[in-house]
């Protein structure tokens, strides 16, 4: 992995803003849908999905399928709309579709909420659980070491490392996955034996008079029942999609991955490899957890809070300890150490994007409002510095990981996601899907729906679903009220609040429209008007700006920048190198590292690149190939999605 990384900081350019942050927007197809399943598929779902299933059975899986439907409404709606704006960052995408700087510095510190906070945590959480398993390494050694190596490569290769290790990975992922679900179906007795044994798979060692360790009826039925059920399908049509479409159309670490292609078709490509591989998880990642049960009934699915404790720690439940356990049950040792690497891959490359987009977000919406002037050096540095700050928060967040024990951190961190991600799906979507929305209805909808979103996200931190041998004492609005109708409730409002005080309030200029929305995507290209933006919604022209000459260059250069032109290549400015009389061998190595190009004195800097527009048009004979396949896809997703329901 590491020769793989090392490739790619050798091949690419990373001196650069769309070098380093967009891979200079050279990737095929097969690379971005890689890297956006492997983004997606990191080391929490192979133990979050396998114990939902062993706990739960197919439920959980309606999460993977909705996302295949998502990943192509990304692919086909959403990408041109943000290939044609020329954006960088999804924040930066609502400064400009809206105006201000509120809008885009709120998403911005949420998205670094959500990521530093949950996906992180997540990751780091379900890859600890792996190795104690699995290695019995000292686990603030092993996470500490992981985290290293996934840094040093995204340190210094930039997004181009991040989607080649993806790709790599991948394929270990899935020889490794469908290795360990064929031995899986060998032991069990195969398919009819995984039906029939589930029911039966109930622990000798249960907490009387309860349902502890006991199956569920619906265990084999995605659909569920609309008021009793642990997955309702009313909230999974609604309440799931919503902050699905958040995930595979708005969130940074995705929708990067996508504009690193180096034009629509491949990344319609990429959206489809994505789709179709969204498949596998069930077969490769629940289906084995749920074997897991069969075979070890009284640790996987252990019903007594004493023997769980003793088990793995966690009295609430083991469920999550299913697939490391076959893992290390099943596998000879050659094979055995392959799913190591398959789960030590899965944690490195879920970070290494997560750290790729936290940086890109930080340094070009965040540091750039705070700099205005940052040269492109300086924020090549920021960037890459911000990945060591937040390698550093993430050790620190360790010991909280560790104290809030088993699965509960990985519903906690579902229900995060479903009570924080519907109000910015809305935005997004009428601001791409209707022109009238405006920067007051954004804002103050974005407000009040986070706003609602933290009262609930509060209340079930304080009021925790208790275990299944203890009564449900917690307040009505927590108790029955499910998290996925909290969802759709709060799409609904927030989607209200957004259209009435958009109507009520001024219309959006021109400039916040062209290139902006699905129906204006292909207006001509224009340069912007040389106004610097203000937190309070002030502006002024460059013009009243009294700056020496060299800062002028400086600000036009910047304003530029910030203004996108509608494009994604920009020009190599002069000050995104170092004018030095002498190098030394060790910072030569270092400037090398970290990708960075200097110049001695006297040296003429190269002729800037001229700059091209972001161009939606699509070759027929590819456009009707990728069509072709989008109602294939389509059609598969929905006869699964039926056919378990």
């Amino acid at each position: 992995m590491l020769a793989v990384g090392l490739w790619a900081m050798w091949k690419t350019k990373r001196s650069t803003v769309d070098g380093y942050f967009l891979a200079g927007k050279s990737m095929t197809w097969w690379p971005v849908g890689s890297s956006l399943f492997a983004t997606n598929v990191g080391s929490g779902h192979f133990i979050g999905l396998a114990g939902s299933g062993a706990a739960a059975g197919i439920g959980a899986i309606a999460y993977e399928w909705n996302g295949m439907l998502m990943v192509l409404v990304l692919g086909w709606l959403f990408l041109p709309i943000y290939i044609a704006s020329g954006v960088t960052t999804m924040p930066e995408y609502l400064q400009r579709r809206f105006g201000g700087k509120r809008i885009q510095l709120s998403i911005t510190v949420l998205y670094l909420f959500i990521y530093i906070f949950t996906k992180i945590s997540v990751n780091i959480y379900a890859g600890a659980i792996f190795i104690q398993q699995a290695l019995q390494w000292n686990i603030y050694l092993a996470v500490v070491v992981l985290l290293f190596i996934t840094a040093l490569y995204t340190v210094t290769g930039g997004l181009a490392a991040v989607i080649y290790t993806d790709a790599i990975q991948t394929c270990i992922m899935l020889i490794g996955g469908i290795a360990l679900m064929g031995f899986s179906f060998a032991e069990v007795g195969g398919w009819n034996a995984l039906m029939e044994g589930y029911a039966t798979a109930i622990p000798s060692v249960r907490f009387p008079n309860s349902t502890c360790g006991i199956p569920r009826d619906d265990a084999f039925h995605l659909f569920r029942d609309p008021v009793t059920s642990d997955l309702p399908w009313p909230g999974i049509i609604i309440g799931m999609t919503v902050p699905s479409m958040w995930y595979w159309c708005s969130d940074q670490v995705i929708v990067q991955c996508s504009l690193a292609a180096k034009n629509l078709t491949h990344a319609k490509g990429g959206s489809l490899l994505a789709s179709y591989l969204k498949i596998l998880p069930f077969f490769i990642i629940m289906l084995p957890g749920m074997i897991s049960r069969i075979l070890y009934p009284d640790e996987v699915a252990c019903g007594d809070p004493d023997v769980c404790t003793e088990i793995c720690g966690n009295p609430v439940g083991c469920s999550d300890i299913a697939y490391a356990k076959l893992v290390m049950e099943l596998l000879p040792s050659g094979l055995r150490g392959l799913m190591i690497a398959v789960m030590i891959a899965a944690l490195m490359l879920s970070l290494t994007c997560i750290f790729n987009s936290s940086s890109t977000i930080f340094t070009m919406d965040m540091w750039r409002f705070l700099r205005p002037r940052a040269t492109e050096w300086e924020l090549m540095i920021v960037g890459r510095v911000f990945v060591l700050v937040l390698v550093v928060v993430s050790v620190l967040w360790i010991p909280v990981v560790q104290a809030s024990q088993g699965g509960q951190l990985f519903i906690y961190i579902q229900s995060i996601s479903t009570y924080l991600q519907p109000p910015v799906s809305i935005v997004f979507l009428l601001g791409c899907f209707w022109k009238r929305t405006n920067e007051k209805g954004a804002f103050w909808g974005l407000v009040l729906g986070l706003l609602l979103g933290c009262i609930r996200m509060v209340l079930d931190f304080i009021y925790p679903t208790p275990p299944c041998s203890e009564e449900d004492g917690r307040p009505d609005v927590v108790k029955y009220i499910h998290y996925l109708y909290f969802s759709s409730m709060l799409s609904v409002l927030t989607l209200v609040v957004v259209v009435v005080i958009s109507l009520a309030t001024e219309k959006p200029r021109p400039e916040q429209v062209s290139r902006l929305t699905w129906f204006t995507r292909f207006d001509p290209v224009v340069k912007p008007t040389e106004q610097v933006f203000t937190v309070e919604g002030s502006r002024e022209t460059l013009e009243t700006i009294t700056t020496e000459p060299q800062e002028t260059v400086a600000m036009e250069t910047e304003q530029e920048r910030s203004n996108q032109k509608a494009c994604h290549q920009r020009k190599d400015s002069a000050s995104s190198v170092s004018r030095v009389q002498s190098q030394s061998r060790l910072m030569s190595v270092l400037y090398w590292l970290c990708g960075m190009e200097r110049r001695t004195e006297g040296e003429k800097p190269p002729p800037p690149p001229e700059a091209a527009i972001c161009s939606l048009e699509e070759k027929p004979s590819l456009r009707h190939f990728v069509n072709t396949n989008l109602i294939i896809c389509i059609s598969v997703a929905v006869f699964i999605i039926g056919y378990w329901a």
